[in-house]
C-alpha cells in the first residue's frame, strides 16, 4: 500500500493548489480526482469555460454593435458559429487542465483517477473507472470535493431544456427565449452570453434585486446596464413550477402581490446557487461531521472534528469562490508544515464577469449601517474618465467606504470595464489598512480605469474629486 504525508480528495483550485504547496514544503503528496481531467468544476465546467464564452460573445456583440462607430466596416453579415465558439471554449479548458497535469508532474505529486472514499481516518479507497479499487494511506487528508449546482425540490432537470450551468456551456443552438431562474453571478453571466448571441433572456429572481449579496448600488447599476441590452427582470418572484412540453418550458411564479405570472421559453437555466458535494465520500467511516446543509464542519484552522482531516473550498462554510479555496489550500499546507498562516475572509474579493464587470471587497453600505459603523462614502463615475470614453466603456463607477473617524478603507465597490482586475488594488490597500487619503495620494497612470479609484478616494477623503 502506498503511503503519503498528505492525500487530497478533489483537484479543483483548492485541491490542486493545496497539493502543490504541500509538495513545495517537502511532503509526499497524492491527489485523487474522480473525473478524467484535473481542475474540478472551475476549470472544466465553471470559471474558465464561462469566461471563454463571455469573451467570445463580447467580440460578437462589439462586431455587430460597435465596430462601425470605430470606423471598422465589415462587408456582409456577421454570423455566430456556436459550434465553433464552443469548440474554442473547450480548447481553452483542455489547455488549462493539461497545465494542471504538468504542475502535478513538475511537483512530483501522485495523481489517482477515481472516486476517493474514506475507509477510516487514515486510509482512502479509490474506485477507478475500470471498477478496480486501490487503497492508500495518508497521515493527513484534505477534503476538497467542491460543489455542484443546486436546484429547487420541484424542478426536474432534464439537462436538455431544463438545464444547469454545465449544460448551458454545451448548447447546440442559441435559445429563442432563455428563462434564467436566479439573478446571481452564474445566471447573469450565462444569461448575458446568450443575450449577446441573439436570445431573449428573462431573469426570474426571488429577492427584490439581482446580485443580492453585493452592495445595493452595484445591483442597481448592473440592472440599469443590462436592461439597456433588453434583458428582462422579474424580481420578487417566487418560482413554484417548471414544466417541459415538447420544446417549450413553462415557468410559473408568484409575484410580490401573490399573483401568478407565467413565463414561456425554449430553455430554462436553473441558477439558484450551488451545494457542497460529498456524495460517495463516506465521511462517516472517518468520523467526520457535516452540518445540516451538508457542509463539512471545520474550525478556524480548517480542521474537521477528526485531528488529521481538513476541508477547504466550496465543501465548507463561506463564499463559494475559487480564489477562496486556493487561499485555504495554501493555509492548510502551511499549517501542516508548522507555519502560522492567516486568511482575512473580509478581504476575499467577489467578482461578476458580466460586461461591465462588477467587483467588490470588504463591507457593503448595508452591512455598515446594520453594524452601526459611522462611515463616509466617495464615488466616481467611469464616464468621467478619458480612458473610458476612448474605449466607449462609460458605464459604472467606483465607490469607496471609509471609517468616518480614522479614514481607514472599509469597503470598495466597482462596476465598470476591467474592474475584475482593478479590485486587486483595493485588496492590497485594505490588506495594509490604508486610509482613503493614502490611496488618493498615490500616483495613478493616465489614462487608465484605475484613476477612478484615486478619484473615489479623493471623494471619500474630503469630497474633492478632480474630474467631476
Amino acid at each position: 500500500m502506498d503511503q503519503y504525508d498528505v492525500a487530497i480528495i478533489g483537484s479543483g483550485p483548492g485541491g490542486y493548489v493545496a497539493a502543490i504547496r504541500c509538495a513545495q514544503l517537502g511532503m509526499k503528496t497524492a491527489i485523487i480526482e474522480k473525473y478524467s481531467t484535473l481542475g474540478g468544476t472551475c476549470l472544466n465546467v465553471g470559471c474558465i469555460p464561462s469566461k471563454a464564452m463571455l469573451d467570445s460573445s463580447h467580440h460578437y456583440e462589439d462586431a455587430i454593435k460597435h465596430f462601425d462607430e470605430h470606423g471598422i466596416e465589415i462587408p456582409g453579415e456577421v454570423k455566430v458559429n456556436l459550434e465553433k465558439m464552443i469548440a474554442r471554449k473547450q480548447g481553452v479548458v483542455d489547455q488549462t487542465t493539461k497545465g494542471i497535469e504538468f504542475l502535478m508532474d513538475k511537483n512530483k505529486i501522485t495523481v489517482y483517477k477515481g472516486v476517493g472514499s474514506f475507509k477510516d481516518a487514515t486510509h482512502v479507497n479509490i474506485k477507478k473507472n475500470d471498477g478496480k479499487t486501490e487503497e492508500i494511506e495518508a497521515k493527513n487528508i484534505i477534503i476538497a470535493t467542491g460543489s455542484k449546482p443546486s436546484t429547487l425540490p420541484f424542478i426536474k432537470l432534464d439537462k436538455e431544456r431544463i438545464i444547469t450551468s454545465t449544460e448551458a456551456l454545451e448548447l447546440k443552438e442559441v435559445p429563442k427565449h432563455m428563462i434564467v431562474i436566479g439573478g446571481g453571478v452564474i445566471g447573469l453571466e450565462l444569461g448575458q452570453v446568450y443575450k449577446r448571441l441573439g436570445a431573449d433572456v428573462t431573469v426570474v429572481e426571488f429577492m427584490d434585486r439581482i446580485i443580492p449579496g453585493m452592495d445595493g448600488a452595484l445591483s442597481k447599476e448592473l440592472t440599469k446596464v443590462l436592461k439597456k441590452s433588453k434583458m428582462k427582470f422579474a424580481l420578487s418572484h417566487k418560482v413554484k413550477s417548471v414544466e417541459r412540453k415538447g420544446d417549450q418550458v413553462i415557468v410559473k411564479a408568484d409575484n410580490k402581490k401573490g399573483e401568478e405570472v407565467v413565463f414561456e421559453g425554449d430553455y430554462c437555466l436553473v441558477a439558484v446557487g450551488r451545494k457542497p458535494y460529498t456524495d460517495g465520500l463516506n465521511v462517516d467511516a472517518a468520523g467526520v461531521k457535516l452540518d445540516d446543509r451538508g457542509k463539512v464542519i471545520v474550525d478556524e484552522h480548517l480542521k474537521t472534528n477528526v485531528d488529521n482531516i481538513y476541508a477547504i473550498g466550496d465543501v465548507i462554510k463561506g463564499a463559494m469562490l475559487a480564489h477562496k479555496a486556493e487561499e485555504e489550500g495554501t493555509l492548510v499546507a502551511e499549517l501542516l508544515a508548522g507555519q502560522k498562516p492567516h486568511i482575512d475572509y473580509n478581504l476575499i474579493p467577489g467578482v461578476v464577469y458580466t460586461w461591465p464587470e462588477v467587483a467588490a471587497v470588504g463591507k457593503t453600505e448595508e452591512e455598515l449601517k446594520e453594524a452601526g459603523v459611522e462611515y463616509k462614502s466617495g464615488q466616481f463615475p467611469m464616464r468621467a474618465l478619458g480612458r473610458a470614453r476612448a474605449s466607449m466603456d462609460i458605464d459604472g463607477f467606483v465607490k469607496i467606504l471609509a471609517d468616518k473617524k480614522t479614514d481607514e478603507v472599509l469597503g470598495v465597490h466597482m462596476v465598470g470595464a476591467r474592474v475584475a482586475d482593478l479590485i486587486a488594488e483595493a485588496v492590497t490597500a485594505m490588506e495594509f489598512r490604508a486610509s482613503a487619503e493614502d490611496i488618493s495620494r498615490m500616483s495613478h497612470a493616465h489614462p487608465t480605469y484605475a484613476e477612478a479609484v484615486k478619484e473615489a478616494a479623493l471623494a471619500a477623503t474630503d469630497n474633492r474629486p478632480l474630474h467631476v
